[in-house]
């Protein structure tokens, strides 16, 4: 299971950080990846993590705000979400990277983050 915390509502300009934890599933041996979905539009992928931690991505979208970091030794993912904008306005759920791992696990509830301009 997948537990998603730390969302909020921030000004713009704000930060946050986002954590997912994982229960009854160990994460170390998967890439991770976080995803945003906002009302009418589809889930789309923000960023990700490799096992290691050493390799990242990132959207061009978030590049330069945003900084995904993992702790394997916590079975935690993190999304450090800073000079955020209205836009970024949606709920952030973390699962495995789909470009490298198949399927998805199961989806939690997710962490609302909702930005005032």
């Amino acid at each position: 299971q997948l537990v998603e915390s730390g969302g909020g509502l921030v000004q713009t300009g704000g930060s946050l950080r986002l954590s997912c934890a994982a229960f009854g599933r160990t994460l170390s041996r998967y890439h991770m990846g976080w995803y945003r979905q906002a009302p009418g539009k589809e889930r789309e992928l923000v960023a990700a993590v490799s096992p290691s931690g050493q390799s990242r991505y990132y959207a061009d979208f978030v590049k330069g705000r945003f900084t995904c970091s993992r702790d394997n030794a916590k079975n935690t993912v993190y999304l450090q979400l800073n000079s955020l904008k209205p836009e970024d306005t949606a709920i952030y759920y973390c699962n495995v990277d789909r470009r490298y791992t198949s399927p998805y696990l199961g989806w939690g509830q997710g962490t609302q983050v909702t930005v005032s301009s």
